[in-house]
């Protein structure tokens, strides 16, 4: 998706004259600069004491909703790298039951259903452990180092991205600035020619018709001065609304001018500065990225094709608050004592005690005693084989190898967008270049032209009409210079960002 980065034409007019200034054009692959414009919140960071171009990026950066949204994925990813290393390690449950039952239930002493109220509590603790699931584990734990490295890419890109569109709004601004400057210096020309030649009237030397054509200039001029100053706020408007600062009424930049840089930008081949571009910028390596992911995906769906095999041990105990019944035996008061036998040689009487048996309540065992005789444990493998489950795997594996052509697809599309986009910026590089060039010689000549004409008409030789037309086209000459300006060093900026170099360092 590629974007247009400008700003706004203006136009001026001067009696039967129009300068249109076209500022900024340039090509830049940023498919989110839409939605950066109002995506800024004020309440993060404290505002600096001086709108300079490296604190509105710095504020636009650290405030755009946009980026803390990449932050959150960011961290995202790295809990979905933690919970892949977490794969790795054994599970550990347990649970507790605490139960009462009340009414004919089953006496778990004897067996036998009672009417009774019982309470009784189990506890349960397991280890599970995966011993081989297809290297399932393996793949997406690299997934996940691989959705790390995506997301710090995304989350550049988003910063370079809005860096740009803040530059474009900042020099929009100074562009206006310096137009109400010079206007108002070629002002204080005409002011001082209308005190000149009011002198030459009053003396005779001049007619009325000069100072007269040489007040309308300054109405003229006094109108775009009106005009200019206007657009200034409503550049500084626009910049506040990127860093969404409602204050638009003492929103001000810091005065402050920029030069051509001195670079050597323009001294490479646009292939050279492809090649950089494809290390440097984050478009192509976010494309390969999903690449890898994509192929990432298609290998974790393969794994459920192999068995797994896991490993558990159970540990299990319980206790109960019912009471036991257990079976006793008593001599017999009455009679204690009862023959159980003779001696063969002698006949005497074998005599024993008399016993009775029989079944009694007691209290239960001790909580801790229960859950020493009650424990237990089990332990074993666990292995389960796939045989069909209605070409479901098959269906996800044909579906991520699709997922991995299309992110085949969008990298080569970002590839050659890439490349379009170097070239479209290398060519409005070199076109701003000359522009700019063009503008310094219209300007001394302009400029000569203006001086002679001053001279013809303060010895009388030319009318004020000539001295305001060669004033009102050095005033366009300059002006398209100011414009020239800032649209070479704009498209300087986008040019040295495919190279590696920011806007400004943040």
């Amino acid at each position: 998706m590629k974007l247009k980065f400008g700003i706004e034409q203006k136009k001026v007019r001067t009696q039967d004259v129009e300068c249109k200034f076209d500022i900024m054009k340039s090509t830049l692959p940023i498919f989110i600069i839409l939605s950066l414009l109002f995506s800024l919140t004020s309440k993060a960071q404290e505002k600096p004491d001086e709108w300079t171009l490296e604190a509105c990026v710095k504020y636009a950066i650290d405030n755009n909703i946009n980026v803390k949204q990449s932050e959150l994925d960011q961290e995202s990813a790295d809990i979905s790298k933690s919970e892949a290393i977490g794969n790795y390690l054994p599970s550990l449950n347990g649970s507790a039951s605490n139960s009462w039952n009340s009414g004919l239930t089953q006496n778990v002493t004897t067996g036998v259903l009672e009417n009774q109220t019982t309470r009784n509590l189990s506890l349960n603790a397991t280890v599970g452990v995966t011993i081989f699931d297809g290297l399932r584990n393996l793949k997406t734990l690299q997934r996940a180092k691989l959705e790390q490295l995506s997301a710090q890419y995304s989350l550049q890109q988003m910063k370079d991205d809005i860096a740009l569109t803040v530059a474009n709004s900042y020099l929009q601004v100074l562009v206006n600035k310096q137009q109400v400057d010079l206007l108002k210096e070629q002002n204080k020309v005409t002011l001082e020619q209308i005190d000149q030649t009011q002198k030459s009237v009053d003396a005779g030397t001049a007619p009325e018709g000069d100072l007269l054509e040489i007040e309308a200039t300054n109405a003229d001029e006094q109108q775009q001065i009106i005009v200019a100053e206007n657009s200034v706020r409503i550049a500084l408007i626009n910049l506040a609304q990127t860093l969404l600062i409602e204050d638009y009424r003492n929103f001000d930049i810091a005065d402050e001018s920029y030069d051509v840089p001195l670079t050597d930008i323009l001294n490479n081949e646009p292939e050279e500065i492809i090649a950089k571009a494809k290390e440097e910028r984050y478009e192509v390596k976010l494309a390969e990225q999903n690449v890898e992911l994509a192929e990432k995906d298609v290998e974790i769906a393969k794994t459920q094709l192999y068995p797994s095999i896991s490993g558990f041990f159970n540990y299990n105990t319980r206790e109960t608050g019912a009471e036991r019944i257990e079976q006793f035996a008593s001599i017999d008061e009455d009679q204690p004592t009862r023959v159980i036998g003779q001696v063969a040689e002698t006949g005497q009487d074998v005599i024993a005690d008399n016993f009775t048996t029989g079944f009694r309540t007691i209290s239960p065992r001790p909580f801790i005693d229960q859950l020493w005789r009650n424990d237990g444990i089990s332990y074993g493998l666990q292995l389960n084989v796939p045989v069909f489950n209605g070409f479901a795997t098959r269906n996800q594996i044909k579906r991520a190898e699709v997922n991995t052509m299309r992110a085949e697809f969008q990298l080569e599309q970002a590839e050659l967008d890439l490349e379009s986009n170097v070239y479209q910026a290398y060519v409005d590089a070199q076109a701003a270049a000359k522009a700019y060039e063009a503008a310094e010689k219209a300007v001394e000549s302009q400029q000569l032209a203006f001086d002679y004409a001053q001279q013809r008409f303060n010895v009388g030789v030319s009318n004020a009409f000539e001295l305001s037309q060669s004033k009102f086209r050095l005033t366009n000459a300059q002006n398209r210079l100011i414009n020239a300006k800032y649209d070479y060093i704009f498209n300087l900026k986008v040019l040295e960002l495919y190279f590696g170099i920011r806007v400004v360092e943040y």
